[in-house]
C-alpha cells in the first residue's frame, strides 16, 4: 500500500502554475497567459530534470509553456477522434481495435500533444457509460483489441483498472489489451506491485497484454525509471514504445539511435515513431514529412530491420495511421495538402495503413 500513496503524492505535489514552476527553476516564464489557454503539469522530478538540463535542453521544449502556443494556426482534432467516437469513452477508427478513453487526465502536459485541446473532463471523449460502452463492443465482436488512452489511462487506479480489465475478459471477442502510458518514463513509481500483479494477472486472461511507453529522448530516462522498466520486462507482457519526431529536441540521427538503443536495451520494442501532428498550440514541433522520411531512412542503416519502428503519420479528417516512409520514393514532393500555411506532402502510393 505504501507504493500506491507514493506515487500518489508524488502526482499530487507536480507543479501546477507557472508561478511555482518557475520559481522553481529560477528562470523568467512566458507568465500565466499560455497556462490559460494549455494547462501545466509537471511533477517535481520531472522538473529537476528540466532545471538540471537548462532552458534549452531538450526536456524543456517538451514540457515547459511557450508563447507560440496560442497561434490559432492547426487544426483542435488533427487525427479526427470525433469522426469516429462511437459510444461513451470508446474510439473506433479500424475495425479490429478500438481506443478506450476512460480519463482525460495525464502524469505531464506535453506541449505537443495532439489531444492538448480536448484533455478536460467535460470532451464528450471522456464521458462516462460504461454500460453503452460494453455494449458496443458486445454488438461489434470484430473488435478483438482495446487501446487504453486518454489522458493516460495508468492515472487510474489499479482497481478501476482491474474493474474495466475483468468486464473486458468477460467479451470473447476481446483478446488483447493495450495501455499506452508516459508513467513509465514521467512518475516511475506508479509501476508499484499491485500494478504488476495487475499485468501479470490478466496475462492469462488475454491472447496479450502490451504496455507501449511514450518517450521522446534518452534524456527522458533515469536510473529509477530505467529500473522500473526493467521490472516490468520480467512479467509476461509485450512492451512496445511509441515517440514523436519533433522539431529540435529529436529531429537528427543520434538523438533517435540514442532512444531506440535505449528502449532495445530495455527490452522494449520499438513500435511507432509518429510524425507530428498538425495540432493547433503545438505546430513549432512540426517538421515537412520529407526530413522525416530522410531521417528514417537514415535509421534504416543504422538499426537492425526488428528493431525499427513503424514510421506513421495520422491523415487530418480522421483516416488514421497510414506509413510515412517509402525508400523508392524518398525525395518525393508529391501532392501537397495544405493546412493554415503547413504543407504536408503525401502520396497515395506510399501510404499503407498501420
Amino acid at each position: 500500500m505504501g507504493m500506491n500513496l507514493s506515487w500518489k503524492s508524488d502526482f499530487q505535489a507536480a507543479y501546477k502554475n507557472s508561478s511555482d514552476l518557475y520559481q522553481f527553476l529560477g528562470w523568467d516564464g512566458p507568465g500565466p497567459v499560455v497556462e490559460n489557454q494549455y494547462p501545466i503539469f509537471i511533477p517535481q522530478g520531472l522538473a529537476k530534470k528540466i532545471k538540471s538540463q537548462g532552458k534549452e535542453g531538450v526536456l524543456a521544449k517538451e514540457f515547459l509553456p511557450d508563447g507560440r502556443e496560442l497561434s490559432d494556426a492547426g487544426l483542435a482534432d488533427p487525427i479526427g477522434d470525433k469522426e469516429h467516437f462511437k459510444a461513451p469513452q470508446l474510439i473506433h477508427r479500424y475495425a479490429s481495435r478500438a481506443l478506450f478513453t476512460p480519463t482525460s487526465i495525464c502524469p505531464v502536459h506535453c506541449r505537443y500533444c495532439f489531444r492538448k485541446n480536448e484533455l478536460n473532463a467535460s470532451d464528450e471523449l471522456f464521458e462516462v457509460n460504461f454500460a453503452k460502452t460494453l455494449q458496443y463492443l458486445k454488438d461489434h465482436s470484430e473488435i478483438s483489441e482495446i487501446i487504453f488512452t486518454g489522458g493516460d489511462p495508468l492515472t487510474l487506479s489499479n482497481e478501476k483498472l482491474e474493474t474495466y480489465l475483468q468486464a473486458f475478459s468477460e467479451i470473447p471477442s476481446i483478446k488483447d489489451i493495450r495501455f499506452h502510458t508516459r508513467y513509465p518514463v514521467i512518475l516511475p513509481s506508479r509501476l508499484d506491485d499491485g500494478f504488476k500483479n495487475l499485468l501479470q494477472n490478466y496475462s492469462a486472461k488475454f491472447r496479450t497484454v502490451s504496455l507501449a511507453i511514450h518517450a521522446n529522448h534518452a534524456d527522458e530516462f533515469d536510473l529509477e525509471s530505467i529500473t522500473k522498466i526493467q521490472e516490468l520486462s520480467k512479467l509476461n507482457i509485450q512492451l512496445l514504445s511509441q515517440s514523436v519526431l519533433l522539431k529540435d529536441v529529436n529531429d537528427n540521427l543520434q538523438a533517435l539511435l540514442d532512444l531506440f538503443n535505449q528502449f532495445i536495451s530495455l527490452k522494449v520494442r520499438p513500435y511507432y515513431l509518429h510524425h507530428p501532428d498538425q495540432v493547433k498550440g503545438g505546430l513549432h514541433f512540426y517538421l515537412p514529412l520529407e526530413q522525416g522520411r530522410k531521417l528514417y531512412g537514415l535509421l534504416r542503416t543504422n538499426l537492425p530491420g526488428w528493431a525499427l519502428p513503424h514510421y506513421v503519420i495520422d491523415i487530418p479528417g480522421g483516416s488514421g495511421k497510414v506509413g510515412a516512409f517509402n525508400p523508392e520514393t524518398l525525395g518525393f514532393s508529391g501532392q501537397l495538402l495544405g493546412l493554415n500555411g503547413v504543407q504536408v506532402p503525401v502520396q497515395e502510393p506510399d501510404l499503407f495503413t498501420i
